[in-house]
């Protein structure tokens, strides 16, 4: 069996990690198949991904990665045909999202013109009331292979343009270091 590759930064903190889909890992369940409702109050439907690569990553408004939020709006309007990026905002860390979801909206497009869907705000680590897109992300069974919940905030995930979860990166990986 192989394992999934695990590389760190020279720090060597959680923050920092990275993940790699092994080669013989399968998905069960059709990343496809996943929805989830925009902090509009909208329903976006992942088919609507097919062909693209999709970059999903929990995001919070007062935290030392908040800033990540310029480079994730550059990626998308450099990339806009060919990428997806999706933020997820949660309160899970230190309670480092503690607005509504027009709050959260609001702050996100006057400070960094964010442009990209936002998700009604939820949690992203495991437990009664995970995000459903999040259960997918961190369930092995789901994914075909990967684990990991996030770290901290601004902990991303990239989905290729065939539905497949094939990283994980921690807060510390800049966006723009992120193999798209």
């Amino acid at each position: 069996m192989m394992y999934p590759v695990v590389m760190k930064g020279s720090k060597g903190t959680e923050k920092e990690l990275q993940l790699s889909k092994p080669a013989e890992a399968k998905d069960s369940k059709d990343f496809y198949s996943l929805k989830l409702k925009q902090n509009n109050g909208t329903e976006l439907d992942f088919s609507a991904f097919k062909g693209k690569k999709v970059l999903l990553v929990n995001t919070a408004s007062n935290c030392g990665y908040t800033g990540q939020f310029a480079e994730l709006q550059e990626l998308h309007e450099k990339y806009k045909n060919d990428l997806v990026i999706l933020g997820f905002p949660a309160n899970d860390f230190q309670e480092q999202e503690k607005g509504n979801d027009a709050q959260i909206s609001e702050f996100c497009q006057v400070n960094y013109g964010v442009t990209f869907p936002l998700a009604k705000k939820a949690s992203v680590v495991k437990g009664n009331d995970q995000q459903e897109v999040f259960k997918w992300l961190s369930n092995e069974d789901s994914n075909g292979w990967c684990k990991q919940v996030p770290v901290w905030n601004f902990s991303k995930y990239i989905v290729n343009e065939n539905g497949q979860l094939t990283g994980f990166y921690g807060p510390a990986v800049p966006p723009s270091q992120i193999p798209l």
